[in-house]
């Protein structure tokens, strides 16, 4: 990368930083801002689209490790028992359901992909982002259930298809006879080991994090810097052993969400903040080398599985898996629309394209067609249709069931308006 696009892209940062606000006002998140400039830095030859950068494999590593952790870590599981059913629906039987038929329409359309790319056009088009829907999750005027219940799946789906993608990039290396092919069984041994010392590692460390706070002998400003180290532990551990490393920061951030106590999701903070930097750069490195490998590689067909993918493929699983979970019409298709594909999904894109090469140029063309088209569309929609949709069940009456505490969306370069819960304060006794 020459010096001048390294000067250029700082200097987006900076500026973002100054004017993200605004921008997003106009609908101009963050995705679409950096994906349009890394295309403009390929288009003008400041960077190489044609084979991905020096660097791009750790940057993408660390990406994926930081946004699995602190996703698994600051779901609050314990308060999530009212609802458990419905998350337990769209987790269980929406997700899998959704890359079944993903994988069955990549078959139909690119029977070249053969059944293990294919798998993975499935499997990365699979997990939704919530940060991309920001005006969704964060609009008090849509029902407190709904906003955390497409929070809750946005934390966890992509941990879940995590070993899904793995398998099926080990599978299509195996099949198309690239050196040091694991193979899917190897791949599958590999996602035991990783979950194991993920959550040892994730258990122990909040275990001792808290006793290190209740005992006074943690510095309280380097906790963050902890935490942040705690995540990579998990990740390169298991890698020592021989396991997966994304599943183990996955199944870490569960076990520390578990295990930290009350200050956890403060801790987050600064994982939070560094995974938002590195997938701004995600979204650069994914405009500049998966849009031209897309555009080189793009056909009619691959337009349509976008939107098929979007909308059917999406949207009739969580139909299906919502049947008998109390939510009408309107609400079904609300959560069925707003399953944007973001981050989770490029960076597997990218991954498959450092580990296959040339192989998975098609699956990958596919893959960053449906995440463009989900930038756009679910970035431009957010907003309006949240407003609508929150004006339609407001006239419904109160929110049945109460209203529940709301987990924050994760920011990820994004402008996040923290929404202030009212404290109580006991009362005192009277004499």
């Amino acid at each position: 990368m020459e010096l001048t696009a390294i000067v250029l892209i700082t200097a987006l940062l900076f500026a973002w930083a100054l004017v993200s606000e605004r921008l997003q006002q106009a609908d101009l998140t963050a995705p679409i801002v950096f994906t349009a400039v890394g295309a403009a830095l390929a288009w003008s030859g400041l960077v190489d689209g044609s084979s991905p950068p020096e660097g791009l494999t750790p940057m993408l590593e660390l990406t994926l490790v930081w946004v699995l952790f602190s996703d698994a870590a600051r779901l609050p599981l314990q308060q999530l028992r009212r609802d458990v059913g419905r998350y337990v629906r769209l987790l269980g039987v929406g997700l899998p359901l959704t890359i079944v038929f993903g994988w069955a329409l990549a078959i139909s359309f690119f029977p070249q992909f053969g059944l293990w790319l294919a798998l993975l056009v499935g499997a990365a088009l699979a997990p939704t982002d919530a940060a991309l829907g920001v005006p969704v999750v964060t609009n008090p005027a849509v029902p407190s259930r709904i906003r955390q219940l497409i929070t809750v799946e946005s934390g966890l789906n992509d941990g879940i298809a995590t070993p899904v993608v793995m398998v099926a990039i080990a599978g299509a290396a195996a099949a198309a006879g690239l050196e040091s092919a694991a193979g899917p069984g190897s791949a599958a041994v590999e996602l035991l080991i990783g979950a194991g010392v993920g959550a040892a590692a994730g258990a122990l460390g909040g275990w001792l994090l808290q006793l290190a706070r209740q005992r006074g002998t943690a510095v309280e400003d380097f906790a963050g810097i902890g935490v942040l180290a705690l995540s990579l532990l998990a990740y390169s551990a298991a890698l020592a052993v021989g396991g997966n490393g994304f599943v183990a920061a996955f199944c870490g951030g569960l076990a520390f969400g578990t295990c930290a106590g009350q200050r956890g999701p403060a801790e987050l903070v600064f994982v939070e903040q560094m995974s938002g930097l590195v997938s701004l750069l995600v979204w650069l490195a994914f405009g500049a080398v998966a849009v031209p490998t897309m555009l080189a590689n793009f056909v009619p067909l691959t337009l349509v599985y976008a939107v098929l993918s979007l909308t059917v493929v999406r949207m009739l699983p969580v139909a299906l898996a919502t049947i008998g979970a109390g939510l009408d019409r309107a609400t079904v298709l609300f959560v069925g629309w707003f399953g944007p594909r973001g981050l989770a999904s490029l960076v597997f894109a990218l991954l498959a394209l450092e580990a296959l090469g040339a192989v998975a140029d098609g699956a990958v063309a596919v893959i960053a067609a449906t995440v463009l088209l989900s930038v756009l569309a679910h970035g431009f929609s957010a907003a309006p249709l949240a407003a609508r949709y929150g004006r339609a069940a407001a006239a419904a009456g109160p929110e049945p069931g109460g209203p529940v505490p709301v987990t924050p969306a994760p920011a990820r370069g994004l402008s996040r308006k923290h929404i202030p819960l009212p404290r109580f304060r006991p009362k005192r006794a009277r004499p």
